[in-house]
């Protein structure tokens, strides 16, 4: 995973479900020929790294952090990550090999990194980094919804086959109903069915579900689980597209409402 700030690429690894940004990427933004080791050797940089580590690390070695503290700063003093690492039992920093190699720091540290560097650096990698968390955010969110939508899929099909399909079917005879009861959906939510869709758009690649936006993903869902019910019940096919038709209508309008809520109440904080 990759960060872009002020024209550098700088990647980042999730550690034990927690973000580490490589500052081996961050210290090229630096003027000068510089190492890490030069960050290390401050007594600043000592003093927080100690912080850090006695409230995230239950295993950090005091002792030698208080040597390597009592010796910061001295001109002849020299600290590398492998050693700040070997000697304290650190876990904020570590070193990595291969492809993406380099010298990590928990973003907590590397936020104090890029202060080093610049105070502008380390705001626009805050900005950057919050930028491209929200852009995660927004996947897992969407990829939530598909897998949703798969698991209610499973129960529609297994409420079709125990219900929908009499004994001794072909299996194209079989597939025709599946496709029927997934067009019973299509028709109550998009207006239209699948085979209509492709028709009206020859040069699309993928279904008309693979172009639903959230909303209508969770509406789907909804509508899957609800229409096993109502197969599990014994309702007509005409009476079931009726009802989940109505619902479908109900909560598009009270998902894309609440989208327009949280619009007007972003803005308001951000005004503020």
């Amino acid at each position: 995973m990759e960060l872009k700030v002020d024209n550098q690429t700088i990647n980042y690894v999730k550690i034990d479900d927690e973000d580490y940004i490589s500052i081996t990427d961050m210290l090229k933004s630096k003027d000068g020929n510089f190492f890490v080791t030069d960050w290390l050797r401050n007594r600043n940089t000592i003093e927080f790294l100690g912080i850090w580590e006695e409230l995230h690390n239950p295993n950090f070695n005091y002792g030698e952090f208080a040597i390597i503290k009592s010796q910061a700063g001295l001109n002849s003093y020299k600290l590398s990550v492998k050693e700040w690492v070997e000697k304290t039992n650190a876990i904020g920093i570590t070193s990595k090999a291969g492809r993406y190699g380099g010298t990590y720091a928990h973003k907590d540290i590397a936020f104090e990194f890029g202060m080093w560097i610049s105070p502008k650096f380390k705001l626009l990698l805050i900005k950057e980094f919050e930028r491209l968390k929200k852009e995660e955010q927004k996947q897992l969110g969407w990829n939530a919804k598909r897998e949703l939508s798969k698991i209610n899929y499973k129960i529609h099909s297994s409420a079709i086959k125990h219900n929908l399909i009499p004994a001794k079917l072909t299996k194209e005879q079989i597939n025709y109903v599946y496709a029927e009861e997934a067009d019973v959906l299509n028709m109550a939510l998009f207006g239209i069915t699948a085979k209509q869709w492709r028709e009206e758009n020859p040069n699309i690649d993928g279904n008309i579900r693979d172009y639903a936006s959230i909303n209508e993903l969770i509406c789907l869902a909804n509508l899957e689980n609800l229409n096993s019910v109502f197969i599990n019940d014994g309702l007509s096919q005409s009476t079931r597209l009726e009802r989940l038709n109505k619902i479908a209508i109900s909560q598009i309008k009270i998902l894309n409402e609440s989208d327009k809520d949280n619009i007007e109440n972003n803005k308001i904080l951000t005004n503020n």
